[in-house]
């Protein structure tokens, strides 16, 4: 980020950071939580609004769907408005689909609700990454923040499933009105304790809106695409056509991008491994344990005819297994580095999908089904933090919006893929064998993270170590010395200090 961009040097972490830091990971378990809590609910509103199975699942992929599509938008936006700017409009949206979702009275307005909540997902998702890479210097402080965030971002996800299985039984509309409160205490807290970052005044940051309309069609049509696969099949019609669509529109992004002096994904970031890394690794998370919810919701109510309530509860002591792993995960990535760190979570998700794959066919929860979900539990989050902190230790401060994007837009599109692959493979009407080859292929995805985790990514590095090539320091000669304080402790080539304005509003 250039100089322009920023008005204070505040070296290892913000004031307010403890606030700072609740209000980041709240919206991060919002962003989680809205992709996993209706699923239980799912019957339920297909009741009341006479839905058919195709259609219900919009509900879900309605959320996705968006989410995935406006991801990379939302992240350049982030860079060029500013992200607490971003993040204050997105939380108010988010809280406002809440609300519209929640007191829907027809099919058509509860799906119109989702979507907006999964466009504000993507505005916010991207601006809270890059608000705590930008707050917290490189390094332990940084880790230890994205330790926290991971801890509820991750947990967002089983949360949700046991979250919308106790509320469901009140009423499904407590789903979506849940993140009304939370929402509105996110937005009004946002002004006086987010860093306030002075949007650049070059035009190296501009949103380019040629690029972003592509990009945008682009992903949301193959998300589109995907989503009807699973549902209706890879030779519907209209799965054909959006795929068409996707190949057409993704040759005019590239013209566009190669001949754009403002591109909307900035050269810098093809050529950081760690990035490309980190989005592999995040999209082989989601096509492992991101899709487990998937494969285990269908399994504890279709096969083993759970209520909503009990289903719900039998997530809780995977949450539990996240949520102490993301605590854990800064001191294991100190301890070994964040490649084998990642490469052993992967191996960990990989055993317990096997261990859940095997055992399918037992009927006991606490024998066939808890072991695997305490193992696939406690790696995830280990997972969910490592694959973060790869991603984006090399990326400079005025790409942190896009390159969060990046990796959270494969993300949700390898889980749309995995989810047309996963029903492929369960069929119309599954049994235990057919659940056991679902958690297989979840786990082959698992085994290829570990892969890509110790091929991709470069051995524990010393603080004298040179910078990752083609990171942040290809910029270093245009940007000047480093400044006092030198390289963080992972050697990744950033500055440890952090450069953030103050937090009084009327501070520029």
């Amino acid at each position: 980020m250039s100089s322009t961009a920023r008005s204070a040097v505040v070296p290892g972490r913000p004031p307010f950071a403890a606030a700072t830091l609740t209000i980041l990971a709240i919206a991060q378990f919002l962003i989680a939580l809205d992709y996993s809590i209706v699923y239980i609910a799912l019957p339920r509103i297909g009741a009341e609004f006479n839905l058919t199975e195709s259609s219900i699942q919009w509900v879900v992929s309605g959320y996705a769907v968006f989410f995935a599509g406006f991801l990379i938008v939302g992240g350049r936006a982030s860079d060029r408005f500013g992200p607490r700017n971003l993040f204050i409009v997105a939380m108010a949206a988010f809280g406002i689909a809440a609300l519209a979702g929640g007191l829907a009275t027809a099919p058509a307005m509860l799906l119109a609700a989702r979507a907006m909540q999964g466009i504000a997902a993507a505005a916010l998702q991207p601006a809270v990454i890059a608000l705590i890479n930008t707050s917290f210097a490189a390094g332990p402080a940084r880790n230890r923040a994205l330790g926290v965030w991971g801890t509820v971002g991750a947990s967002g996800l089983a949360a949700g499933v046991v979250l919308g299985g106790l509320l469901s039984t009140v009423s499904w509309r407590w789903v979506l009105l849940i993140n009304l409160p939370l929402a509105l205490i996110c937005a009004m807290g946002a002004p006086r304790l987010l860093p306030r970052l002075r949007p650049p005044t070059t035009g190296r940051n501009q949103l380019n809106v040629p690029s972003a309309i592509l990009c945008t069609g682009t992903v949301l049509s193959t998300t589109l695409a995907l989503t009807w696969a699973s549902s209706d099949g890879w030779t519907y019609g209209g799965t054909l056509a959006m795929f068409v669509v996707a190949a057409v529109l993704l040759v005019g992004f590239v013209l566009r991008e190669r001949s754009s002096d403002q591109p909307l994904v900035d050269p810098l970031l093809r050529r950081t491994r760690s990035l490309l890394v980190g989005c592999g690794a995040t999209a082989l998370y989601m096509a492992s344990v991101g899709n487990q919810f998937f494969v285990l919701t269908l399994l504890l109510q279709q096969l083993r005819g759970y209520g909503p309530i009990a289903a719900g509860m039998a997530f809780l002591p995977m949450a539990v297994a996240i949520a102490v792993a993301n605590s854990a995960a800064p001191r294991i990535v100190s301890a070994l580095g964040v490649r084998l760190a990642l490469a052993l979570a992967f191996v960990g998700n990989a055993t317990g999908l096997l261990l859940l794959a095997v055992q399918v066919h037992g009927e006991s929860y606490v024998l066939h089904l808890l072991p695997g979900l305490l193992i696939t539990g406690f790696a995830h989050g280990v997972t969910y933090v490592s694959m973060f902190i790869a991603g984006t230790a090399d990326v400079d401060d005025r790409n942190q919006g896009v390159g969060s994007a990046l990796m959270t837009t494969s993300q949700y599109m390898a889980g749309a893929l995995g989810i047309a692959v996963l029903v492929l493979v369960l069929g119309t009407d599954p049994d235990p064998g057919r659940f056991g080859a679902a958690f297989l292929t979840t786990a082959l995805a698992a085994g290829a993270g570990a892969v890509l985790a110790l091929l991709g990514l470069p051995a524990k590095r010393t603080k004298d170590a040179p910078p990752v090539a083609g990171g942040p320091a290809e910029d270093a000669a245009a940007r000047g010395p480093e400044p006092a304080g030198g390289r963080d402790a992972g050697g990744t080539g950033r500055p440890a200090d952090v450069l953030v304005a103050g937090h009084e509003g009327s501070r520029s």
